[in-house]
């Protein structure tokens, strides 16, 4: 989210039974710009402009303790976008911090400054640059977003995968199994839905299990791809895969039995799983050679 451009437009008021506008951009005549995470830093915009879609107008009543920083921010607004944008910038009225000096140049902000004040902004998102990658707080998405959204972290994952990038990669199956979770645990078992969001979960999970395979997480490998074959007894991949992590974590047993049952399920894949077999088979002789050397020598 951070570095996506907006333009929205804003306005300011007191919480007094009788409010005191500070700041509105239309006044101004012009939507103000904000590159999150960026530009003037004010958290509280962004949290409440990422549960917002575009052309929403909604109202948020901010705590003085989250608007520290929210004098600073309008000076700068005034001065860009306001009646002053054409003034220069009288230097004494410079801070360091909230350590200030001479004030702000603003009355109304100087008394910001000295007695803070709850603040209620009226806030309509008027644009985000790349709409289409724009991304709301999952929490603040509605159920067909959310579901939306499971399938675009998959195919950002695979595309990840496809250029090497598999930290990154696993992160993207990482959030949309998370994501997915959440869905499945509003839903009964066994339900139609249920059963939707369940099977969405194995090609993600076998997704997962290849990228955590290829950074050594072999237990992770072993523990997603068994639930895959809870769901799919034959599913060659997770066979594959399992039996490989089996391999890693040296538990020759059970990496046969998955490489010969994906060997008779899948004949395509018979060459790769001979191959892993083999070398199985050389790494248990030569363990068996090393262990009867250990106790020859603990016994000699």
């Amino acid at each position: 989210m951070a570095g996506k451009e907006i333009q929205f437009h804003y306005k300011c008021e007191t919480c007094a039974e009788d409010p005191l506008i500070l700041d509105d951009s239309r006044v101004w005549g012009q939507p103000v710009d904000l590159l999150l995470g960026k530009q003037f830093k004010l958290e509280v915009w962004e949290a409440c402009i990422q549960t917002m879609l575009v052309n929403e107008i909604a109202e948020f009543v901010v705590d003085k303790s989250l608007l520290s920083a929210y004098p600073v921010v309008a000076k700068t607004l005034r001065q860009a976008y306001g009646e002053d944008k054409n003034k220069k910038e009288h230097k004494p009225h410079s801070c360091c911090g909230m350590g200030f000096k001479e004030g702000l140049g603003y009355t109304d902000l100087n008394d910001l400054v000295t007695e803070p004040k709850d603040l209620k902004f009226t806030i309509e998102l008027c644009k985000v640059e790349g709409h289409g990658t724009y991304e709301k707080e999952f929490w603040a998405m509605t159920d067909n977003e959310r579901f939306e959204s499971i399938p675009a972290l998959r195919e950002n994952g695979n595309m990840l995968y496809k250029e090497g990038k598999h930290e990154e990669a696993c992160q993207k199956y990482k959030e949309a199994l998370g994501r997915l979770e959440q869905l499945i645990l509003r839903e009964k078992p066994g339900d139609e839905e249920w059963t939707k969001l369940n099977n969405m979960k194995m090609p993600l999970l076998l997704n997962y299990s290849q990228c955590q395979l290829l950074q050594g997480e072999n237990y992770a490998v072993i523990e997603h791809c068994s639930t895959v074959l809870q769901h799919e007894s034959e599913n060659v991949k997770a066979l594959y895969r399992r039996g490989r992590a089996y391999i890693n974590v040296w538990s020759p047993k059970e990496a046969r039995e998955d490489l010969e049952k994906a060997a008779r399920c899948d004949p395509s894949l018979a060459p790769a799983c001979k191959k892993l077999l083999d070398e199985l088979q050389y790494m248990e002789k030569k363990k068996d050679s090393e262990d009867k050397d250990k106790f020859s020598k603990l016994f000699s």
